[in-house]
């Protein structure tokens, strides 16, 4: 997903989890600053290293593919962007190695989902925030893989959008892939940027949903594809259903973190608390653009009746390079909550018997 659904749809459900104006903000800040948290930028913050969330491209380019740096890879994109639905997933086929990426498939409603959400717990708007874009991302990132492995991750030229009226399906339209990463995409040509093929199995072309380009973060798309680790058979992803109940999951999870609900729970959603919103929610998701910011921002202003400021991940940098005592900032607090979720990830991976986070 992008900054539309992390930031803006974010505070939307935090609204409508029965938090304040100033809470929504902080929450959605943090589900934001998830995908900015690289290491070159918490030089510049003065973070510790190990708090990363993300990687640039710059540094994935630069990024060792040997056991070691694949280990750091798949710890951060594993934790923040591709959560595991099933570490203990049956697999008839492949070696030891194919089964364990196989078993880093992404996908929502797995127990790693219920331990990221009970990990922030109590833990402050940062961790809400923290947890929001990796519950968010396992409907978005679904069926691809927070590490690189060309057997899970490849795709081929078999790419259709299904367009549909009333929910009828009328056509397949073919989509094209562009490799050139600064060119435009193109909804109604449609043309869409993917990473180039790259035949060695541990290529960065082949982390996560880089050979689909940005496909999975757009809500309104539907398409068919041949998944390299279902043997290129032929898979439907329908990505408005999904965006409408990764929402209506976050509003449950965070009423969840806020109090107003005893236990968090898989395949629960707000259904009741957003069915009055429905149609405005619908109308964000369906609208064919690939950044769908300006509506959500708008549909949450007129919630709240307050102006959302405008994302800035350079905010709080200020606040903790002065402070003294650092776990008392923001910064402070959401790095303390990048670490838990990351160390949380890794040690449940390694329980399961999986060696590609390492071994401890």
């Amino acid at each position: 997903m992008q900054g539309d659904f992390h930031y803006y749809a974010t505070y939307c459900a935090a609204l409508l989890a029965g938090y304040d104006h100033k809470s929504s903000v902080d929450i959605c800040h943090a589900a934001q600053l998830v995908d900015h948290c690289s290491r070159t930028w918490l030089k510049k913050s003065g973070g510790p290293s190990q708090a990363a969330t993300t990687q640039l491209q710059s540094e994935l380019l630069q990024a060792r593919t040997d056991p070691l740096g694949l280990c750091d890879i798949t710890r951060i994109w594993s934790s923040f962007h591709f959560l595991p639905r099933d570490l203990y997933a049956e697999v008839n086929i492949g070696s030891k190695n194919y089964k364990d990426k196989y078993r880093l498939i992404c996908g929502p409603n797995g127990n790693l989902l219920v331990d990221t959400v009970t990990l922030a717990k109590d833990k402050g708007m940062e961790a809400a925030g923290v947890a929001m874009h990796v519950l968010a991302d396992t409907w978005a990132h679904t069926y691809f893989a927070g590490t690189p492995s060309l057997v899970i991750n490849n795709t081929n030229w078999y790419f259709y959008e299904l367009l549909s009226e009333d929910g009828m399906k009328i056509e397949r339209r073919r989509i094209k892939f562009s490799h050139n990463p600064s060119a435009s995409e193109n909804v109604d040509k449609p043309v869409y940027v993917g990473s180039v093929y790259q035949s060695d199995e541990n290529s960065i072309m082949n982390l996560g949903h880089g050979r689909a380009g940005h496909l999975p973060d757009y809500s309104f798309i539907r398409y068919v594809y041949l998944p390299a680790w279902g043997g290129y058979k032929e898979i439907i992803k329908d990505n408005p259903n999904d965006y409408e109940q990764a929402f209506a999951q976050m509003v449950y999870a965070l009423r969840y973190l806020k109090g107003a609900v005893n236990v968090f729970k898989k395949e629960t959603y707000a259904t009741e608390i957003i069915h009055p919103h429905i149609d405005r929610i619908r109308g964000i998701i369906s609208k064919r653009q690939v950044d769908a910011s300006s509506d959500w921002k708008s549909w949450g202003e007129s919630l709240s009746g307050e102006v959302i400021p405008d994302f800035n991940k350079d905010e709080h940098i200020e606040q903790y390079l002065q402070s003294i005592n650092k776990s008392d900032t923001y910064l402070g607090r959401f790095f303390e909550a990048a670490l838990l979720q990351k160390q949380m990830v890794a040690r449940k991976i390694i329980e399961s018997g999986n060696q590609l986070v390492g071994f401890k």
